[in-house]
């Protein structure tokens, strides 16, 4: 899953290059410049990819190491 989601980073690096809608000038329903939804989908794809990367790509041994107490403080018996 991890390179699935090395896959997606990749691919919205690569259509958030939008060449091609510099010079539309359409509205989409009515009001909205094609070229700020298309932003805003960029938007929303980058949020679903962070969130699958936080949930199957997150490496929680690190975790695990941040959750345990310091070794100096182990050893004299130091809590916080």
């Amino acid at each position: 899953m991890r390179y699935t989601i090395y896959g997606l980073v990749v691919l919205l690096i690569i259509i958030h290059q939008d060449n091609w809608l510099w010079d539309d000038k359409r509205l989409i329903w009515g009001f909205m410049p094609i070229t700020l939804l298309y932003q805003a989908g960029i938007s929303i794809g980058a949020a679903i990819v962070w969130f699958l990367a936080t949930k199957f790509a997150w490496p929680h041994h690190l975790e695990e190491v941040a959750q345990e107490p310091p070794a100096q403080a182990q050893e004299s018996g130091e809590t916080k």
